[in-house]
């Protein structure tokens, strides 16, 4: 027999599987005997007497126990809680456990609340806990925090905006089998003391005037005061509802919106010359400086045979340069819809994963719960204007 046979003999073949369901098993045991001696190390304590035991100082006595599953790493283990006549048994261990089941739905509510897919929970759910979550109780628990975020998005506005950002996001919903758009209408601000705040969010069924006058009543109601300056795209129905609510507020239109709308309006091979000229007039040292520029830069428009693009500027450049009315040092954060376009970014990269959400309530829901996060985080603890400037100024204000 050659060398080589004799090693082969002598190897073992181990199954793998049957180890680790071995050891699982073993460990699974260990867990709950431990468990069990600790619940019975809490009883002695609680009566002051071991089982049997006669005791002049007991508290107590023994009445038997009862079974109850608890969820760990290591699987599902049995509990034997005992009963006891005249104390109640208060374990610590079943406190932690409902501390622990709280966490649990808190983290499940999360994940999907954060975008995270149904199918992906129930994979995570399995790996960490050893029980795969239905998506019957991910909907449950859902519902258990709608109340929490619907109270947060109705909560009083108790200090004064005097810039307030306003967009919608369009989100999709299966309807009668059919799949629609809805909107959710957002708006953000910058507080008395220059730190952003979520200001509301509200479901519309399109960005009409029917939807912003609503969602503009809606902050209104809550008690939103001081606005002064108003920072959005030119929705039509926003801008004709604005004085309904904040008439002596100014409304800017969104720079970078008004530089798209004339993009659309010129060649490819013309882009980076226009892109000069509209930065040009927003680059001057004040209003007038700007509308004088602007009517260069539209004669220079139309000798170029861009007559649509140069109505555009005609008509709008006004509208663009309202933020010229405020400190200087504020300009660049307050002529474009840039901090909630971020925002609005952020939701659209969360809610993908969904898809079609079942209704307007759940698309809402989840939107206000990823706002309620992002104003809990750095974006609303760090300062983002020195708003003494604007103190000083003489503004009536709404």
């Amino acid at each position: 027999m050659h060398t080589e046979d004799k090693v082969e003999e002598k190897i073992i073949s181990v199954n793998e599987e049957k180890i680790r369901t071995e050891l699982s098993g073993l460990v699974r045991e260990t867990v709950e005997q431990t468990l069990n001696k600790l619940l019975e190390h809490e009883a002695e304590n609680l009566i002051k007497a071991k089982p049997y035991e006669r005791s002049e100082s007991r508290d107590g006595h023994r009445s038997g126990s009862y079974t109850r599953n608890f969820e760990t790493k290591s699987g599902k283990v049995k509990l034997k809680i005992p009963k006891l006549k005249g104390i109640q048994f208060e374990t610590q261990i079943i406190e932690r456990y409902k501390r622990r089941e709280s966490s649990v739905e808190e983290a499940l509510i999360e994940m999907y609340l954060a975008g995270v897919s149904v199918r992906r929970i129930e994979d995570v759910t399995e790996q960490l806990w050893g029980t795969r979550v239905s998506p019957g109780t991910i909907s449950n628990l859902n519902k258990k925090v709608y109340s929490q975020i619907e109270e947060w998005r109705n909560r009083k506005l108790e200090d004064k905006y005097p810039y307030v950002y306003l967009d919608g996001i369009y989100l999709k919903k299966i309807w009668g089998g059919e799949v629609r758009n809805i909107s959710i209408l957002i708006a953000i601000g910058v507080n008395s003391e220059g730190y952003r705040e979520v200001l509301g969010s509200m479901e519309g069924a399109k960005e009409d005037k029917e939807a912003w006058y609503g969602f503009l009543r809606h902050l209104k109601e809550r008690g939103l005061t001081g606005v002064r300056l108003i920072i959005s795209d030119k929705c039509l129905g926003l801008v004709e509802s604005i004085p309904d609510f904040f008439p002596s507020a100014d409304w800017q239109r969104c720079m970078v919106h008004f530089y798209r709308n004339v993009f659309a309006k010129v060649p490819t091979s013309s882009m980076r010359e226009t892109v000069a000229m509209l930065k040009a007039i927003h680059s001057q040292e004040d209003k007038q400086a700007a509308l004088d520029k602007s009517k260069l830069v539209i004669d220079k428009l139309k000798a170029m045979k861009y007559n649509s693009a140069a109505d555009i500027i005609a008509k709008g450049i006004m509208e663009t340069l309202s933020y010229m009315n405020y400190p200087r040092t504020h300009w660049t954060r307050i002529r474009t819809n840039n901090p909630l376009e971020r925002i609005m970014k952020e939701i659209r990269r969360r809610t993908r994963v969904i898809g079609s959400f079942p209704d307007g309530e759940s698309a809402l829901m989840l939107v206000t719960a990823r706002l309620r996060h992002i104003a809990s985080s750095q974006w609303g603890n760090k300062k983002y204007l020195d708003v003494s400037k604007l103190n000083e100024m003489n503004f009536e204000s709404q």
